[in-house]
Parts: C-alpha cells; sequence; structure tokens
C-alpha cells in the first residue's frame, strides 16, 4: 500500500501570494498536484497538509470520489509538515510518498516510476534532475571561487518513496537531534542509508517564482493538447 503526503504548508514567501491558488490552465496549481496523484493507480490514499488558515480552501478544491483521506494543518517548517502527515497515514502502508505541492507538472507515470526503483532497490528512492548547466561556487560578495564539476550532479525533484518503518526511523533521528531538513533524502542520509535516485527527463519543476507560471500553463496545455 502506498500512501501518498503532499506538502502545501509553505508560505509562498518569494511568489508574494499563495501560489498553490495561482489558477494554471484554468485550475489552481494545487488541484493540478492532486490530479496527478489522483490518476495514479498505485497510490492507494492521499494525505493533504496545509497552513491552517488554508484548509477551507484546500476543501473546496478536493473532488468526490477522491483518495484524499486527510486534510491537516502542518507545522513551521517542512520536515514538521511531513511528521505531522505520517500519523495519519494508514497503518497498512507499505511506502510513503512525499510531494511538494507546487510541483504540478509530476506525471502519473514518474510517481510510479520512482515507487518501483524504491521498492526493488533498498526502499528509498527520488525524482532528480541531472544538472545540464555550468557551475560556480561564489564567496560572500559573489565573486567566483572556483567551478562546481556537474558530474553526477542532481537537482533534488519529488516525488521521494521510502518504505515507511525507513521514513519514520528517519524522522525519529531529526527529532531527538531537533534539526529540520528540506527533503526526506536527507533525512534519510543521516541514517547512512542508499536512497537511489531516478533521473527525470521532463517538466517537473517547483513553482516558486510569479515567472513559473506561464511555463507551467504552457506545459500543460501542451500535454492536455497531445492526449
Amino acid at each position: 500500500m502506498l500512501s501518498a503526503i503532499i506538502v502545501a504548508a509553505g508560505s509562498s514567501e518569494r511568489m508574494g501570494f499563495d501560489k498553490l491558488f495561482a489558477l494554471v490552465s484554468g485550475k489552481p496549481v494545487i488541484a493540478h498536484t492532486i490530479a496527478a496523484f489522483e490518476r495514479t493507480s498505485c497510490v492507494d490514499e492521499i494525505i493533504l497538509v496545509g497552513r491552517a488558515d488554508s484548509l477551507g480552501e484546500l476543501r473546496k478544491i478536493i473532488g468526490q470520489p477522491t483518495r484524499v483521506k486527510e486534510i491537516i494543518a502542518g507545522g513551521a517548517e517542512r520536515s514538521d509538515s511531513v511528521r505531522a502527515g505520517l500519523d495519519h497515514v494508514n497503518p497498512k502502508s507499505d511506502f510513503i510518498a512525499v510531494h511538494d505541492a507546487a510541483r504540478p507538472m509530476v506525471t502519473p507515470e514518474n510517481i510510479t516510476r520512482v515507487l518501483e526503483v524504491c521498492r526493488t532497490s533498498g526502499g528509498a528512492a527520488a525524482l532528480a534532475e541531472p544538472i545540464n548547466d555550468t557551475l560556480k561556487r561564489a564567496d560572500a560578495d559573489f565573486a567566483v571561487r572556483e567551478s562546481v564539476d556537474r558530474d553526477c550532479v542532481y537537482a533534488m525533484q519529488t516525488p521521494q518513496v521510502f518504505a515507511r518503518d525507513l521514513l519514520e526511523e528517519a524522522y525519529r533521528v531529526l527529532a531527538k537531534k531537533n534539526i529540520s531538513v528540506t527533503d526526506e533524502v536527507s533525512a534519510v542520509e543521516l541514517l547512512s542509508r542508499k536512497v537511489v535516485l531516478v533521473p527525470n527527463h521532463d517538466f517537473n519543476f517547483k513553482i516558486t517564482y510569479p515567472r513559473d507560471l506561464p511555463m507551467a500553463e504552457f506545459v500543460l496545455r501542451q500535454r492536455a493538447g497531445n492526449k
């Protein structure tokens, strides 16, 4: 059984407004994200974790029938929100996928790919994009210090999928050490466990700035037109 935790509790500070409710291709960003998981046959349930002041709006977006079993309030940090989601997953779940709500271009195919790699490679897998740009490390004054070898360097994406017991153990370690992480791979790394990356060459960027919305609109409309 696979439970998906969709993390939607961010502040959208860099956006200037709540990006999850911005309309893209006629629907809120968050609606596209939820729909991708609804269409994925291996997903048994969805736990939606939002800001306390947005739960009412999130409930209005959920259709019927739905695999969204819980809509709950998250915390101040991402790790707090994921921990809250873990407390609400079905006790029978074997695997847990964690996904950024602000990645509306995720596809059922990629969700399924990450689960399959997780199942066959030790219980931890994550979608990631190979880095193609030239990378430089700079000092505090933005002066270039050195080049960074981009070979085998990846930008982390979501979903990230884990065996349930592994992710729960990682979060117990986070709580014990009182530290926060920006993704679940970082949490599992604390256990020195292997995480396998699933290279992604499709659009799955995170909506961060207003400029990202027109690009997301273009991608989603192109996909709809090719069906």
